[in-house]
């Protein structure tokens, strides 16, 4: 895996949900490496990637609250424990559970593997909240896929926060997870 500035040169063979990705990150003048790789579906290999980016490796999780009205994008470092009732004691919503992969496409263009905040700049009627971890901003940088499993970009965590997730009108509710 090699580690590149910026979106490809070469686009053929590209999706266009993750070329909109590169063209959105691109308008907001936002500068990122890139790296490309086979399909990134389990933690292992995602620890690999990000050995090459040098970022903190973030869980990405898909929820819902049980009458499936209510949507959430939770970021939390990978290494730290998912407790659901931790959770939901601090937004306040029972019953959270994974969402289905059918909202996850209506919602965020993106399928199971790729869930990622590039997700939400596809969310135009702000149906799911993005849920962070603090301990997520503490890095100087963060990881995460273009909507699609097969790359991974690593981007400042302030241009994340500050800069795209008020593009794509996103603000996220901090969380404190302690896995325990």
């Amino acid at each position: 895996m090699e580690l590149y500035k910026g979106r490809p040169k070469d686009v053929t063979g590209r999706t266009q949900t993750e070329i909109r990705v590169y063209d959105f990150l691109d308008s907001l003048g936002l500068q990122y490496l890139r790296t490309d790789h086979e399909e990134a579906n389990t933690m292992e290999a995602c620890h690999k990637i990000d050995r090459v980016l040098d970022v903190l490796i973030c869980k990405n999780l898909f929820l819902c609250n049980r009458q499936k009205t209510a949507f959430y994008l939770l970021m939390m470092p990978a290494d730290k424990p998912f407790k659901t009732r931790e959770l939901s004691a601090q937004i306040q919503s029972a019953r959270l559970s994974f969402a289905e992969a059918d909202y996850m496409d209506e919602f965020l263009k993106i399928r199971p593997g790729a869930v990622s905040i590039m997700g939400l700049m596809n969310d135009h009627e702000n149906r799911v909240q993005l849920l962070v971890d603090e301990d997520v901003k503490k890095g100087e940088y963060l990881g995460c896929h273009p909507c699609v499993s097969t790359s991974s970009l690593k981007m400042k965590t302030s241009d994340v926060f500050e800069k795209y997730l008020p593009a794509v009108h996103h603000e996220p509710v901090l969380v404190h997870l302690t896995g325990v």
